[in-house]
């Protein structure tokens, strides 16, 4: 990103803000980026390391952009994100929640697309290794 965009996610004021207005403030995208990943340490070991790679490559790949509103979108949605984590070891009983059919309504091909390789990846992940005295279940 270039340098002016990077400073249209700083604050421009020196005064504190109100605990509203702190929430709505946005981050910068480095030490964005480096607190979800500070976030995601307490996340099991599989979610960790999915969302750790997802993550990097995102910000990798909106590295370049230039549109302000594409950087001030991008920025908040992150942010909001970072909001739905949970804190402290909790992430042990971390679900998530459903997406608003609203927004995906909104969403391009593309971005539909990339929402389905990451619910497969997913998948992936979290499949149940069900076995009962060594022996597996998913085999007749």
């Amino acid at each position: 990103m270039q340098r002016t965009c990077i400073r249209l996610a700083s604050s421009v004021t020196t005064k504190p803000l109100a605990l509203q207005e702190a929430n709505a403030a946005l981050l910068p995208p480095k030490p964005l980026f480096r607190q979800i990943l500070r976030f995601h340490r307490n996340l099991p070991s599989e979610m960790r390391i999915l969302g750790d790679d997802y993550v990097k490559a995102e910000f990798r790949r909106h590295r370049a952009v230039t549109n302000p509103v594409h950087i001030i979108g991008f920025l908040s949605q992150w942010k909001l994100y970072l909001e739905a984590l949970p804190a402290s070891k909790e992430g042990e009983m971390f679900v998530g929640e459903k997406l608003d059919p609203f927004l995906l309504e909104k969403m391009s091909s593309e971005q539909l697309g990339q929402l389905y390789e990451l619910m497969q990846a997913t998948k992936d992940v979290w499949k149940p290794s069900e076995s009962v005295n060594g022996k597996d279940l998913d085999k007749p």
